[in-house]
């Protein structure tokens, strides 16, 4: 990270504090898309593929091993995982999601726009019915520039996910 991205970061953390953070240019959010947010899925662990793997490489001198570990693991396969959880909804059909998976739907709509810092970023969720979102940046994580540009576009984005998704409590 260059001098200036860190001077630039001092300067706007400095600046925030002491409450000198008015601009005179106003800074455009960029524009968002019109497409309904995606609930992110849990990823499913398949610990019987993972320890026969173990097994079969532990013992991969004998042949009989490695016949034994191959239908284990396809067995494994062949299991249907847990089905998936219904999503609760509400009379108006919006989606009931807890304060986590709101704040990573708004935060994976964010990650598409240009220049979104990849660690560093975090956004939390409050409210109950008109719900709302804050972006908080790590120090050095971006420019004062660029967190003004998400911190605008912020407003606009949970207005759209507010036709979606409602919270749950």
């Amino acid at each position: 990270m260059s001098d200036e991205v860190k001077d630039a970061g001092l300067v706007a953390m400095i600046s925030s504090i002491l409450g000198g953070n008015k601009r005179a240019d106003p800074v455009a959010p960029p524009p968002l898309a019109e497409v309904p947010p995606i609930v992110p899925a849990d990823p499913v662990e398949p610990a019987a593929t993972s320890r026969s793997e173990s097994e079969s490489k532990s013992e991969s001198g004998s042949d009989a091993a490695k016949a034994e570990s191959a239908p284990d693991a396809a067995a494994a396969a062949a299991e249907p995982a847990e089905p998936p959880a219904q999503i609760a909804t509400t009379r108006d059909g919006k989606r009931l999601l807890p304060a986590e998976a709101i704040a990573d739907l708004v935060l994976g709509e964010l990650r598409k726009l240009d220049n979104f810092p990849s660690s560093g970023v975090s956004v939390t969720v409050y409210g109950y019915r008109h719900w709302n979102a804050m972006l908080t940046f790590a120090p050095f994580s971006t420019s004062f520039r660029n967190a003004t540009r998400f911190r605008q576009a912020v407003p606009d984005l949970v207005f759209k996910l507010r036709r979606f998704v409602e919270l749950e409590i």
